[in-house]
């Protein structure tokens, strides 16, 4: 798997998990990998696939260890994203959005594989993909201001 297939993921369980309930969010997880899959035709008439979950055991682990993670410092994640977007509410970002932001923080501040530029590059193209028109830049944004805030500091 490659690792764009593997933010791709990540990003999606990510998504789904935050409409549950801590308590319920492990079922529905669990239950991504389950999922048929689904394609969508633009209007050239070219076929995408949306969602494919062709996943080897042992991916399915990786992918499910790194979700874990990541969900285990949401609390610090937005503790930065609250400081990093003064005079914005978490509660006011779109859940595409803030999911794509906890994702790429966990990457910038957690994995050290990851170098920050990579992360915030990687998360633009996410929004690209799943995000609204004003998400790319939004993104961009916010993280390049939390990269700013780790050199000054």
């Amino acid at each position: 798997m490659t690792r764009r297939a593997l933010r791709e993921h990540c990003f999606k369980m990510l998504f789904c998990a935050d409409f549950y309930p801590a308590d319920e969010a492990d079922e529905q997880i669990g239950r991504y990998f389950d999922q048929p899959s689904e394609d969508d035709t633009d209007e050239d008439g070219n076929t995408e696939i949306i969602h494919a979950v062709e996943l080897s055991e042992e991916e399915q682990k990786e992918l499910g260890e790194r979700v874990d993670a990541i969900i285990s410092k949401i609390p610090e994640i937005d503790g930065m994203l609250s400081a990093a977007t003064e005079g914005w509410k978490l509660k006011r970002i779109g859940r595409v959005e803030l999911t794509i932001l906890r994702l790429a923080v966990y990457e910038m501040k957690y994995d050290e594989n990851i170098p920050a530029k990579v992360a915030i590059n990687e998360a633009v193209e996410v929004a690209k993909k799943f995000g609204g028109n004003e998400s790319p830049a939004f993104i961009n944004g916010v993280l390049a201001k939390l990269v700013d805030d780790k050199s000054a500091g």
